[in-house]
């Protein structure tokens, strides 16, 4: 059976995307990224000290926080609640960042990624990953000009997406309203180079196939390569060699 989605998209069109760097003031690299009605503020913060797993090593670090505001959901949410969901989503998107950064390059010190979602309608932990490494190169960048690192140690753009089947339809780009009733939810997340780094997924009722799978990871490929082509006009003079 064909849907109609929520916001009469085709099945494999992303939601529009607006993204606006230098949000904040006092951040080392920040951006405010809307994934439709998603909004979520990335903010990247430099710190000269790492874990003491890396101390003396000459290795630095990248980590994230993730949390919602109050508000951010159609009824009021604890504020500072950090619940196994938040802890998870915090997990993912460290590791994604940590998969395109040279660490060994950074030098001994940490750079923490803080996403706070102010308006959430699907999507939240993809747009964090996308806003996440926005904020990332940035403060990267600030780094290199100030000569405390000699290269922004980027290997690869990062991008992410959710995908999934509702009523036997593919979908590219989950709104909350479809989110909260698929069949299959799947996130994925690549690099430029067309290598994963996350696949989450499950079949929210019933089972998928091997061919639904391969469905999904196409369209949620197709929807990475757009949002890879905007970091890529973007990052045109800060990242020119990739």
């Amino acid at each position: 059976m064909k849907v109609t989605r929520i916001d009469k998209r085709e099945f494999d069109q992303l939601r529009k995307i607006n993204i606006k760097r230098n949000y904040i003031k006092y951040a080392e690299g920040s951006c405010l990224i809307e994934l439709g009605n998603t909004k979520v503020i990335c903010n990247a913060s430099v710190e000269e000290s790492v874990p003491a797993f890396l101390r003396n090593t000459g290795e630095g670090w990248v980590t994230a926080e993730y949390r919602m505001l109050p508000r951010s959901t159609h009824t009021r949410m604890q504020r500072d609640k950090i619940s196994g969901r938040n802890m998870e989503i915090q997990r993912l998107i460290g590791r994604c960042l940590r998969s395109v950064v040279d660490l060994k390059k950074i030098g001994e010190r940490s750079i923490k990624i803080d996403c706070d979602v102010i308006q959430a309608d699907g999507g939240t932990r993809v747009a964090s990953v996308i806003g996440g490494f926005i904020a990332l190169v940035d403060s990267l960048n600030g780094l290199y000009k100030q000569k405390k690192i000699y290269e922004i140690c980027i290997n690869d753009f990062l991008g992410a997406v959710s995908v999934g089947i509702l009523e036997g339809n593919h979908l590219l780009d989950l709104a909350y309203g479809e989110d909260s009733k698929v069949d299959v939810d799947l996130n994925i997340v690549m690099k430029g180079n067309g290598e994963f780094v996350e696949l989450q997924g499950a079949a929210e009722q019933g089972t998928f196939s091997h061919k639904d799978l391969n469905k999904l990871i196409t369209l949620g490929q197709k929807g990475i390569d757009e949002i890879i082509d905007i970091q890529r006009k973007m990052f045109k003079d800060v990242l020119p060699n990739l």
